[in-house]
């Protein structure tokens, strides 16, 4: 099996650039939760510190009052710390939020306007998996992680302060221990690094063989292909369990060196310790405060440790999505032009897929201004790609699309979402109600106008007999609505989209037989007075039509009036003969 393109991934350094900039755009808020975290930091180690001198003052033969001062100390600066940690949690969520509020929306905007082809040359899945488990990687670590991280990196560089400031030596004797943590994260990461970048890739490579075979999956039962599939995504998946098993044997051993690291360093201080009171360098006091402080550290060391297994696939779930952001857009921006009216022409359109066969083969097609045009063809002819290609959803090889006189060039995208709007034979149903899911195409239309809109496609009666009318909630969650519903909402919405220029792309396909007239109807409503071009599902699209386009392997047949084609006895009268026989 060849491994499918997938989308851009993001240098380490660039991932870094876009942390650091959105960093800066929060500065203030980043220095406040910076002091307010070692603040909180510095509340938990006064206990150890106290405990020390405590230890001292027993050996002094102090009175047993002292433990009452000393209890109030360990108290107050408890609640000052648990004041302050609570701060700090906050604040450090406040700004990972943000961050990862931007860094999603960002993510979704390109991802919203990312070319036809592109999709179709990478596959849903890996864009899929990078704006849902990647996402959901981020938030954990933002939620979970990177507040744990901050808190430890502070308690473990004031308690390497607090312990030199008790005796340089006893300091020394802690952080013989550093050496071996870093040959242990060196140890660690060049292995590890690859393997989480590598397990992301696979489980956007996961994604794409499911969702390819759900929605495929009518295909795939028809024509037996059930055992192929299911071997495709049990592969898929094998490589994705695989891949995690190894990064988790990876990380247990990196844990037991930590662990090492640790004895060793407690060691040391237990044994310096010992010799300098000996020599009377320091109180057993200072060695007792200087051991704790380092048993201390065992959690945050093992946190921040620990932690980069998950900093590591949060980096490659980073790398990912900026890899997203950082895609060029390709939209032309426009010129401003304004179209003199809906006429669309088609004028010398060519166009090659991937494969490099060429689909069209010099395409001139007129709709003038108010006329409806019907493309008929068997499948391949090349209908949905000249309809794809007028709509502005992808770029054709060569040739040009006008409206109006100006060519979607100059429109711009802003601009040609204005002028002309496409309904295909896949609607979907947007999560939320009724009356919102209509006005994404119209933000400031008004109820009276979705009613009207509504009516005009012949949806209003099945509207009103819902329980909550416009205000039902439909999509994922809400009120299920059958495939002719779906389509009337969409044709609902060019309604109120008003461009123009109108394309169908099969749009009245999904139906059946027994709906297909009514939705017909509601298309010919939606359409009226406006450039229409149909890709026909059904030959009596073709027939309504004021001029039918034959095509076959790309290239115009013939095309006038429903009527004198059927006379002229041609491949359209074929078309025709066999559609009434069916």
């Amino acid at each position: 099996m060849s491994t499918p393109e997938l989308l851009p991934i993001a240098t380490g350094a660039r991932s870094w650039a876009f942390l650091s900039g959105e960093l800066k755009g929060r500065r203030v808020l980043g220095l406040v939760t910076l002091v307010i975290s070692a603040v909180a930091a510095a509340m938990s180690l006064v206990p150890v510190y106290v405990f020390g001198v405590l230890v001292d003052r027993v050996t002094e033969g102090a009175p047993t009052s002292t433990i009452v001062s000393v209890v109030a100390i360990i108290t107050v600066a408890a609640l000052v710390g648990g004041v302050f940690t609570a701060l700090s949690s906050y604040l450090i969520s406040k700004l990972g939020e943000g961050i990862l509020a931007s860094l999603r929306q960002r993510v979704l905007g390109r991802a919203l306007h990312l070319p036809v082809n592109t999709l179709e040359r990478v596959g849903k899945g890996d864009l899929l998996s990078r704006v849902g488990d990647d996402v959901a990687v981020m938030a954990k670590s933002i939620g979970e992680v990177i507040p744990n991280i901050v808190s430890a990196l502070l308690l473990v560089s004031l308690s390497v302060v607090t312990m030199l400031s008790l005796d340089w030596r006893l300091g020394l004797a802690g952080m013989v221990a550093i050496p071996m943590y870093v040959l242990a994260l060196r140890w660690y990461l060049p292995r590890s690094a690859p393997m989480y970048a590598a397990e992301r890739v696979a489980m956007g490579e996961r994604s794409q063989a499911l969702i390819s075979s759900m929605q495929g999956a009518r295909t795939v039962r028809a024509y037996g292909l059930e055992q192929a599939h299911l071997a495709e995504i049990d592969a898929a998946s094998g490589k994705a369990r695989d891949i995690g098993i190894t990064v988790f044997r990876l990380f247990t051993r990196f844990g037991s060196r930590s662990n090492r690291a640790e004895c060793v360093g407690l060691s040391v201080i237990l044994a310096a310790g010992f010799v300098l009171v000996q020599d009377g360098h320091v109180s057993v006091g200072e060695v007792t405060a200087a051991a704790l402080l380092f048993h201390r550290l065992f959690n945050p060391i093992g946190m921040l440790m620990f932690s980069f297994d998950d900093v590591q696939s949060a980096g490659a779930s980073l790398a990912r999505l900026v890899g997203v952001i950082d895609m060029p857009d390709e939209r032309s921006r426009g010129t401003g032009a304004t179209p003199t009216d809906g006429t669309l022409e088609v004028t010398g359109l060519r166009h090659s897929y991937d494969t490099g066969h060429e689909v069209l083969h010099g395409i001139d097609l007129t709709v003038h201004a108010g006329e409806t045009v019907a493309l008929v063809g068997s499948t391949g002819a090349g209908k949905s790609t000249i309809a794809a290609i007028a709509a502005g959803s992808i770029d054709a090889t060569s040739g040009q699309v006008r409206i109006g006189g100006a060519s979607l060039d100059e429109l711009g995208a802003d601009g040609l979402r204005r002028h002309i709007a496409i309904v295909s034979q896949e609607v979907h149903v947007f999560a939320g109600s009724l009356i919102d899911d209509l006005l994404l195409a119209a933000p400031d239309a008004t109820r009276d106008d979705v009613r009207a809109a509504l009516d005009t496609v012949g949806a209003q009666e099945w509207v009103d007999a819902l329980a909550d009318g416009l205000d039902t909630q439909v999509g994922e969650g809400g009120h299920e609505l059958t495939s002719a519903q779906s389509q009337q909402l969409a044709l609902a919405r060019l309604v109120l989209a008003d461009p123009a220029v109108a394309v169908l792309d099969e749009a009245t396909a999904e139906a059946g037989s027994s709906g297909a007239r009514d939705l017909e109807a509601a298309a010919a409503a939606a359409t009226r007075g406006r450039s229409t071009l149909v890709v026909a599902h059904r030959l009596t699209q073709a027939a309504a039509a004021d001029r039918v386009v034959v095509l076959e392997h790309g290239r115009i047949l013939e095309q006038g009036p429903h009527d004198e084609l059927v006379a002229a006895g041609g491949r359209y009268a074929e078309l025709w003969s066999a559609w009434e026989g069916r």
